[in-house]
């Protein structure tokens, strides 16, 4: 039997984090499994053209690793560079099983431990399990009519098929969003024409990239110099809680203009300006950094369909617009992004008494802490309900979260108990905080539709206030919150 004291799901910021801070615990006996046949996450799956981060690199790294980035935002092969850094520092390769996609993990109760079933590798126990597979992971492609009769090329960003020679082709990205507003600049200038498929148009602010000195990367090295930057730029975005939450009027006087004055600069066709102007509260949707996209969008090879011109269908040869328009395709390009809602985690995981992850969250996804749920005993979520970050760094928040989920797995271990599970109670009390705290938000009230919402109309990807808050809560561990056996 394959049995260890954790086992971890996926490899990414959040598995590697789950790893480290396991081993300061005293705990090594722990595997990785990762579904793919490579380590990294997002970043070392998302390779489209353009990728890059859109948090400051010193902030969206783990703490305990400085680096010495050549740019302020890093771009996909930097990241990746710096995956790999921390996976080989702390032997984290010979700690995990590749190809090893997980179809299913069920409680037994009789044997205390979590059954995890994979597709390629068999079955695993573990006492512990923490789920890191990542909001993000799993693309979503709408079920366009005719999208299986088209003859030419397709494929997600999530997945780009880099054999495939994009030169002189003609090209439909489907999707505005983040990824899209990489991809558009970077591959614009390749193709022979681009058409792309706007649905809800995003506030953009531009991005204060730059490229660092060899100075100033030796300065990086420093640890101190390290901590001090991470400092300034973490207090810098923490104050866009205030428009977010508080104050929607200084979002308007101060992000908001910046937002207009910056379509206003880019764009010179009344036309454009008006197609990519947003008529919701900027934050109500994810705002996008990029200096790039409106000179793209404005070449003279690239055309923006908004929802008054937008897909009636696909066909053999490419799209048929709402206007009747027939678009010839070489190559159709999803940027429709990931199922992060409802599909926080892709597999059925079952605790006591057979209820599912899954039954738990038929309303809406809920947590104690983003991280755990009753009925569950010793199971973790990294990246959970109400977790996400609209204004820093993820990693930040993941790793408040170790906090807690090491708090949780010492005190089992140090009462050399069996299971530690939250009480229905404080997962109730905290999820109740969460949305009443919630409507005070953009994201609730900001007149607009998505992916921070769930089918049922709550905000579930966004914690509704400042990441110290949260940071707090995680520290601050409650063992009345808790069941022991």
């Amino acid at each position: 039997m394959q049995q260890h004291t954790a086992i971890i799901i996926g490899s990414g910021f959040g598995g590697q984090a789950a790893a480290i801070n396991l081993r300061r615990i005293g705990v090594e006996d722990f595997l990785i499994l990762e579904r793919r046949a490579w380590m990294g996450g997002t970043w070392s799956q998302n390779s489209y053209p353009g990728a890059a981060v859109d948090v400051q690199s010193p902030l969206y790294s783990l703490s305990f690793e400085p680096y010495k980035w050549t740019q302020m935002f890093a771009e996909q092969d930097e990241l990746v560079e710096y995956t790999n850094h921390v996976l080989n520092k702390h032997g984290l390769r010979e700690k995990t099983r590749l190809n090893a996609n997980v179809l299913r993990v069920q409680w037994d109760e009789a044997k205390g431990l979590w059954e995890i079933e994979t597709e390629g590798q068999g079955s695993f126990f573990a006492k512990f399990l923490i789920n890191a597979s990542g909001p993000l992971s799993t693309p979503v492609i709408p079920a366009f009519k005719g999208r299986d009769t088209f003859k030419g090329q397709t494929f997600h960003t999530n997945a780009w098929d880099h054999s495939y020679d994009i030169q002189g082709k003609r090209v439909a990205i489907i999707g505005s969003g983040a990824s899209a507003a990489q991809v558009i600049p970077a591959i614009a200038p390749k193709v022979g024409k681009l058409d792309v498929f706007q649905r809800t148009p995003h506030w953009v602010l531009p991005r204060p990239d730059r490229v660092f000195s060899a100075f100033e990367r030796s300065l990086l090295g420093s640890k101190l110099v390290y901590k001090a930057l991470r400092t300034a730029i973490y207090w810098g975005l923490e104050s866009r809680v205030i428009g977010f939450k508080y104050s929607q009027t200084m979002l308007n006087l101060v992000a908001k203009q910046t937002a207009l004055k910056h379509i206003r600069t880019q764009l010179k066709d009344p036309k454009l300006q008006a197609a990519v102007t947003p008529d919701y509260t900027i934050g109500c949707k994810r705002i996008i950094l990029s200096s790039t996209l409106y000179p793209a969008l404005a070449r003279p090879n690239v055309q923006l369909h908004t929802r008054d011109d937008g897909i009636a269908e696909i066909n053999d040869r490419g799209i048929l617009t709402t206007k009747g328009e027939q678009i010839d395709l070489d190559l159709i390009v999803y940027s429709t992004g990931y199922d992060a809602t409802d599909g926080v985690i892709s597999y059925p995981v079952i605790g006591k008494n057979g209820v599912s992850v899954q039954d738990k969250w038929h309303e809406f996804p809920r947590a104690y802490l983003g991280t755990t749920l009753p009925g569950f005993p010793n199971f973790f979520v990294v990246t959970g309900p109400n977790t996400g970050i609209g204004h820093t760094s993820a990693i930040f928040v993941i790793e408040a979260q170790m906090e807690y989920i090491c708090r949780a797995i010492a005190a089992v271990q140090s009462r050399k108990g069996r299971t530690i599970e939250v009480t229905p109670e404080a997962e109730n009390d905290y999820t109740t905080m969460i949305h009443r705290e919630m409507k005070q938000t953009v994201w609730q009230s900001g007149g607009c539709n998505s992916w921070y919402q769930s089918k049922s109309g709550h905000v579930i990807a966004m914690f509704p206030g400042f990441s110290f808050t949260f940071r707090q809560l995680a520290k601050a561990f409650k063992a009345k919150h808790h069941l022991f056996t």
